[in-house]
């Protein structure tokens, strides 16, 4: 029978900081064999171009074409698939696609929008926000399909005002997924090429005859494809390299064990590396949620995956305060954070570091995996102390505005003269005293 026990930790521990330090450890360093083979791989697409991708597409996807138009969905075949959906998914896939279209709007009007202002000289300082050319949006399509990285990828791109948004999609022995079809129908999608792996990062990286080479990629994948974005950061610009999924749920035992032992296990169903977190005051509490896993386990078809991700990285912890649980997840900057409890945001002011926080005990991650609104590209492995959900700002750049009066020359220059002499460039403080009268 399989079985799921995820660490019991005390705070209280003499020990507790090693301990939990180990089970958090977790290394983004690709395997050696690996990086060597994606660095083939973008060599050999960089310098081959379409005849490489499909060489590619044949030996590892099983997919044979003679020309890339082969590998191309097309407009028609994409609509063809939304149509073909039941009427539930349909609708499901254009209500989602609405709500990430609203809150990415929203978004775009509070952080994306020009703006500039004039000093009393006279002289036009300001930024201007313009988006990206053309991005490429990696959607896997392995163990797993989803449609819902689709929207996340496609509609902020949309909203920010890209022109050309490319897709790629693996169809391992040519099965392509509906559902993924007719999001990229939905999302407004320009291009879709049925390729995958480092070839297809490649070709959106570099160009080849047929796909055209892209500003950003976006997206995840798996380790080759990481390893790939990582390789081709510089040529183009990319999201972030993510890694295994995370929850970390803080619980102050108002919240029926059982929800709260599913919220877990929907983070554990992804890989065995994924981690899911528990943090309550509440030790009987910590027993009722280990219960309910024990029950609930059974009857999940990814079980196996689950138990796995339990038992190497969940852990149940019992602390000695919500405070204290606060501090704690502060410390990890988790992906994704739950705040289970009668009132959340006497809890939210004190939470500096996570991807997204989701607010009291009706507010499932996976909601916001799907339908919520706010963006589900979620910065990882600690990274949200210093990295953000990807957004509308992902796909704008930002220049910035200067216009010097003549009247704003004459303070400016003295004051660029001296620190340019100060440095030794001259031509610099020429420059700037030219202008003086």
């Amino acid at each position: 029978m399989i079985q799921a026990t995820p660490v019991r930790l005390r705070t209280d521990s003499a020990s507790f900081a090693a301990d939990f330090a180990a089970r958090l450890h977790w290394s983004a360093d690709t395997d050696a064999a690996i990086e060597q083979r994606v660095a083939d791989i973008l060599a050999d697409v960089r310098q081959g171009g379409d005849a490489a991708v499909l060489e590619y597409t044949q030996r590892f996807d099983g997919v044979s074409a003679t020309r890339m138009a082969e590998l191309e969905l097309c407009q028609e075949e994409l609509k063809a698939a939304f149509d073909a959906l039941p009427e539930a998914q349909r609708t499901a896939l254009q209500q989602a696609a609405a709500r990430v279209r609203r809150y990415h709007e929203a978004q775009k009007k509070a952080s994306g929008e020009s703006w500039s202002y004039r000093d009393e000289d006279g002289t036009l300082l300001g930024q201007k926000v313009t988006p990206l050319d053309r991005v490429g949006i990696y959607v896997p399509g392995g163990k797993a399909s989803y449609p819902s990285s689709v929207l996340m990828n496609a509609i902020p791109a949309h909203v920010a005002g890209v022109a050309e948004i490319i897709m790629v999609v693996p169809t391992p022995r040519g099965e392509k997924n509906p559902l993924v079809l007719a999001a990229a129908y939905v999302a407004g999608v320009t291009r879709a090429f049925t390729i995958g792996g480092a070839q297809a990062v490649a070709a959106l990286a570099y160009g080849t005859e047929t796909v055209p080479k892209v500003d950003k990629i976006t997206g995840p994948g798996n380790a080759y494809v990481a390893s790939a974005k990582k390789h081709v950061f510089g040529t183009v610009g990319i999201d972030m390299i993510a890694g295994p999924s995370e929850i970390l749920v803080l619980a102050d035992g108002t919240t029926p064990p059982d929800w709260v032992a599913m919220d877990l296990f929907s983070q554990a169903e992804h890989d065995e590396l994924a981690q899911s977190i528990l943090l309550s005051p509440d030790a009987a509490y910590l027993d009722a949620v280990q219960e309910a896993i024990d029950r609930l386990l059974p009857t999940m078809p990814r079980a196996e995956i689950i138990a796995k991700s339990l038992n190497g990285r969940g852990a149940l912890i019992h602390t000695r305060s919500m405070e204290e649980a606060c501090a704690i997840s502060n410390q990890i900057a988790p992906e994704h954070l739950e705040v289970s409890s009668h009132e959340p945001h006497r809890w939210e002011p004190l939470l500096k570091h996570a991807g997204a926080i989701f607010l009291g005990a009706y507010t499932s991650e996976s909601l916001g995996d799907y339908c919520a609104g706010p963006n589900h590209v979620l910065p990882t492995s600690g990274t949200a102390r210093f990295s953000s959900p990807l957004g509308v700002y992902d796909f704008q750049k930002r220049s910035s505005l200067i216009e010097v009066s003549e009247q704003g020359a004459q303070t400016l220059g003295q004051i660029a003269s001296v620190i340019a002499h100060g440095e030794g460039l001259q031509a610099h403080a020429r420059a700037a005293e030219m202008r003086l009268k």
